[in-house]
C-alpha cells in the first residue's frame, strides 16, 4: 500500500512534526515531503496530520499508524542486516556518525585501517553534534555512532572504548603563570573558551570547571575546536583540550598544553548502536580498531612536559 520511502518520510514528519525540518532530514525538497504524504493519505482514505499555519499535529489514524510502520522499518532494517552480516565482517556499507571533537582527530588514523583490514568495506560518514546523530540513528539513516558517553538515546547500546583526558591550552606567550598540573579550582573560569552551543565538549568543559557561572564565560562559541585554538593561540583566552586533539592542534597552533593535577578530567568515548540491528560482528570489529587508534594518539609524559613549557 505504501512504499517504504513514504514511511520513512512519515515517520520522519511524526517525529519532527515540522515539515521543513522533516525534509531536511530526508534530504528532499519541502514540496516533495508534502506530496508523498498527500499520496498516502490519499490511499489511505484518510488524514495522517493536522496542519495550520503554525503546528503540524498527528491525526487519531497517525497515531495509530505510527507504531505499526515503525516496525515494518526496523524489520526492513533487521533484514539489510543480517544480508550484511551474511557477506562477512565489515563488508558493504556502514553509515558512521561521528561527533566535531573526535573526527578531525581519529578518522586520518581509522580510515587507513579500516581499509587495509576490511577492503570490501564501504563508509559513509557523516559529522554533526550528538543530538543530531541520535536522532539519525534512531531514525535508521545511520548505523553506528562514535560519540562521548553517556547519550540519551532509548533503544541503542553504548560500548565504551577508551578514556580521553582532558587538558588546559593556553596561548605560548600568555603571561599568566599556569602551575602544572594544573587544579579544576585554579582555571581562570572568566578566560575560558568554549565551543557554541550543541557541542557535547562545551557541556562537559562546564561540568569540569564546577565554579563558572553564565556571566562569567567569554561571549563567544567557536564552531569547531580549530577555531578555538586559533583563538587562544592569539591570546584571546584558554580552553579544555581532549588528549586526542593535542598533538594536532599543538603542531599548528602557538599553544601550551598544561595537564591537571589527579584525578584528572575526562570523558569516556563509546560506540552506539541500535538495540535490535543485527550487526554486532561488524561493531565490535570497528570497536577493535578504534581502540587501536587511541593508542597512537595519546601523549606521553615526555611529550606533555615538552608542551608545557
Amino acid at each position: 500500500m505504501f512504499s517504504v520511502r513514504q514511511m520513512h518520510y512519515f515517520d520522519i514528519l511524526a517525529t519532527t512534526l515540522h515539515f521543513r525540518k522533516a525534509a531536511e532530514l530526508a534530504r528532499i525538497s519541502q514540496p516533495a515531503l508534502s506530496a508523498q504524504i498527500a499520496e498516502m493519505e490519499m490511499r489511505l482514505g484518510a488524514s495522517l496530520f493536522e496542519r495550520t499555519r503554525r503546528t503540524v499535529v498527528l491525526t487519531d489514524m497517525g497515531r495509530r499508524l505510527l507504531p505499526r510502520i515503525r516496525g515494518i522499518l526496523e524489520e526492513i532494517r533487521s533484514l539489510e542486516e543480517m544480508a550484511a552480516q551474511k557477506r562477512g565482517i565489515l563488508r558493504g556499507r556502514l553509515r558512521l556518525g561521528i561527533i566535531p571533537t573526535i573526527a578531525p582527530y581519529l578518522l586520518p588514523l581509522l580510515i587507513p585501517e579500516l581499509r587495509a583490514a576490511y577492503p570490501e568495506l564501504v563508509i559513509e560518514l557523516r559529522e554533526a553534534v550528538t543530538s543530531k546523530l541520535v536522532e539519525d540513528l534512531r531514525l535508521g539513516d545511520l548505523d553506528v555512532l562514535i560519540a562521548a558517553l553517556p547519550i540519551d538515546g532509548e533503544g541503542t547500546v553504548a560500548k565504551p572504548l577508551f578514556r580521553d583526558r582532558f587538558l588546559i591550552a593556553t596561548s605560548s606567550n600568555d603571561t599568566d603563570v599556569l602551575t602544572s598540573p594544573m587544579t579544576q579550582e585554579n582555571v581562570a573560569v572568566e578566560r575560558l573558551l568554549l565551543l557554541e552551543e550543541g557541542h557535547c565538549l562545551r557541556d562537559q568543559a562546564l561540568a569540569v570547571c564546577t565554579s563558572v557561572k553564565h556571566r562569567q564565560l567569554v561571549n563567544f562559541g567557536a564552531t569547531s575546536m580549530a577555531t578555538l585554538l586559533q583563538m587562544v593561540s592569539h591570546g584571546m583566552g584558554l580552553t579544555l583540550i581532549p588528549e586526542i586533539a593535542v598533538r594536532t592542534e599543538a603542531s599548528r597552533n602557538n599553544v601550551r598544553i598544561v595537564a591537571f593535577a589527579d584525578p584528572e578530567p575526562s570523558r569516556e568515548i563509546g560506540l552506539i548502536w541500535r538495540k535490535q540491528s543485527e550487526r554486532r560482528d561488524d561493531f565490535e570489529a570497528l570497536a577493535a580498531s578504534i581502540v587501536d587508534c587511541r593508542s597512537k594518539l595519546m601523549v606521553s609524559a615526555e611529550e606533555l612536559d615538552g608542551l608545557a613549557a
